[in-house]
């Protein structure tokens, strides 16, 4: 299946699609390795909470800000 094929699909299909491959891949035994250029985001996101600097914000503060900027 190529991505073609998959943008003629119907939304609700595709969602249906891609939730059967999460499932899939949430029951896989195998290891998947973060790629390298995770680390220095996580190290510098740690540092930014172990300094003070880390600014959190709520899951609607989020989604509201994401509208506005739309």
């Amino acid at each position: 299946m190529q991505i073609k094929d998959i943008k003629t699909m119907p939304i609700e299909q595709r969602l249906m699609l891609m939730e059967q491959i999460w499932d899939s891949l949430c029951h896989e035994n195998q290891e998947i390795n973060s790629p390298a250029w995770h680390q220095p985001i996580l190290e510098e996101r740690i540092n930014l909470i172990k300094t003070g600097q880390a600014r959190f914000i709520s899951l609607q503060a989020l989604k509201n800000s994401r509208y506005e900027n739309h």
